[in-house]
């Protein structure tokens, strides 16, 4: 995910496994933290074919800045800026209690402003039921046949709540599903959601994991498929909300979603970012990374890392109309519904 501020929490936890990950004859000198951070991103990084980095020219670009006199704080930045060419928000340098740095998150606090929940619960939504710990709310648009799912997250530990929901709103005329500041979470959970729209069976996506030193070694190709969970299956009119912040397993569930032609998406690209990460990984100074080991390709093979999913209908919202409490992308909306399908 992008939010990664809990890491910190846990970082005397991670910190403790340092040895045990480099051995205890690793210098810690500024080049060798550098040889031990470029390595392991070029043996084990799994989007280089897919995003089409050359891992080698970073390396010739950065490693003249590195020498026996760089700094911690030097060597941050340094690290930061090769990471950041990857625009990878599963990918990520922490140096504990001075620095953290997220690659591809520029867009970040730009997409934050746009969008509140607050705006749509006051202004909107009549809440049937809500679980902040869960990360979901929904109920019945105002004034409107319209039901309305939030989800800021995906949680594997929390579902008992979503076939009460097919049967609180699944009698509305449609539903809108907002994914915007979605920050993912579990994939099973996005699927076992996506079952609950699934019209058929259907070969949506694979997943292959990086398994050699060649930037082209993967592992088999692991299929998933669309089908049908739970008790009923909503495939009236659906409407997803997504914005730049919509990011890994709410991009996965979106595959899912954009398969079935009932789905229409609004509103702005997402993140692009959908693999699983690495271990934990350290260096001899004490900083921490991580990053992305595998690639999701669409069943014609392409891949949408990097580019995310792109709207049917493009919009976003503006920082002054959602002080007035006006939330654009929704308007949009119900003006499609509408004029689509009749649907007030």
């Amino acid at each position: 995910m992008k939010n990664y501020l809990f890491l910190l929490a846990f970082a005397a936890l991670f910190t403790s496994c340092q040895t045990l990950v480099l051995g205890e004859h690793e210098a810690n000198d500024p080049e060798n933290s550098f040889d031990i951070f470029w390595g392991d991103f070029d043996k084990h990084y799994g989007l280089f074919t897919v995003r089409g980095w050359n891992w080698d020219s970073i390396r010739t670009e950065f490693e003249p800045q590195v020498t026996p006199e760089t700094t911690d704080e030097e060597l941050f930045e340094i690290f930061s800026n090769m990471i950041a060419t990857l625009d990878d928000s599963h990918t990520f340098v922490y140096w504990p209690n001075q620095a953290f740095f997220t690659s591809g998150s520029e867009l970040d606090d730009q997409a934050g402003a746009e969008f509140s929940f607050d705006v749509i619960q006051e202004n909107y939504l009549e809440i049937i039921d809500s679980a902040s710990k869960a990360g979901y709310a929904y109920g019945n648009l105002r004034n409107h046949n319209i039901g309305y799912l939030y989800l800021a997250g995906f949680d594997a530990d929390s579902q008992d709540w979503v076939d009460q929901m097919m049967t609180d709103i699944g009698d509305q005329e449609a539903i809108i599903i907002d994914l915007r500041n979605n920050t993912g979470g579990d994939d099973n959970a996005g699927a076992a959601l996506a079952g609950r729209f699934a019209d058929r069976e259907e070969l949506v996506y694979t997943v292959q994991e990086r398994n050699g030193p060649v930037h082209t070694d993967f592992a088999e190709k692991t299929e998933y498929f669309t089908r049908k969970i739970g008790a009923q299956q909503f495939t009236r009119p659906v409407v997803m909300l997504t914005d730049n912040i919509t990011v890994s397993a709410a991009e996965v569930f979106l595959i899912y979603m954009n398969s079935f032609d009932h789905v229409t998406q609004i509103g702005t690209p997402t993140s692009g970012d959908f693999s699983d990460t690495s271990m934990r990984r350290f260096l001899p100074n004490g900083f921490q990374y991580q990053y992305s080991i595998m690639k999701f390709l669409l069943p014609d093979g392409t891949s949408l890392d990097g580019v995310g999913h792109i709207p049917d209908i493009e919009i976003r919202n503006s920082v002054d109309e959602l002080d007035t409490g006006n939330d654009e992308v929704l308007e949009r909306a119900f003006r499609f519904l509408f004029e689509e399908y009749g649907i007030e």
